[in-house]
């Protein structure tokens, strides 16, 4: 038997924690920029989501989620928002079968008639826990960092977020 299914039966984290929980950070961006939102919502359905330093609430439940995000994202003739949300760098810590992740986006945007632009960047804080024998999300704190033309993204203003420096805010 491996050592490494040993420890994951006690709790411990399994060498393939953080591929697994990275696949479902890039999931999400896939069901987003694929415009499949109501896969979106199945995939956060254990999420609470909160915008800016102090959490502000957003959706909860996959409907809510799937809802939400059909009602704030623009989506053209081919049903996507035609763009690209870029995960990277993220930082996985796993504690058995509960894991923080601190990750940075970039949203690239190629709207009918505009040329391909950086619409938005920033960092997610997730929380997430192995459910069912999967990893999932059950807290995602949007960060805004820079923010360019969201117009043909958002039907709504974002507001700018009373947020610190990264250097300056509180670890997850």
């Amino acid at each position: 038997m491996d050592p490494h299914d040993i420890a994951h039966r006690h709790g411990a984290a399994h060498p393939h924690d953080a591929t697994a929980i990275a696949n479902e950070l890039y999931r999400y961006a896939e069901l987003v920029d694929a415009g499949r939102f109501t896969e979106l919502g199945e995939l956060m359905e254990h999420c609470t989501f909160s915008y800016g330093i102090q959490g502000d609430p957003g959706p909860s439940g996959a409907a809510a989620i799937a809802a939400s995000y059909r009602d704030m994202v623009v989506t053209y003739d081919d049903g996507t928002p035609r763009t690209r949300h870029l995960t990277t760098n993220p930082i996985i810590d796993v504690d058995g079968d509960a894991a923080t992740v601190r990750s940075t986006y970039t949203v690239m945007q190629q709207a009918p008639d505009s040329a391909m632009q950086a619409i938005i960047s920033g960092r997610y804080h997730d929380t997430m826990k192995r459910i069912d024998g999967r990893w999932r999300f059950t807290e995602r704190r949007f960060l805004v960092d820079l923010v360019g033309d969201l117009s043909r993204h958002l039907r709504f203003e974002l507001l700018p977020q009373d947020q610190p420096p990264e250097s300056e805010e509180r670890q997850p």
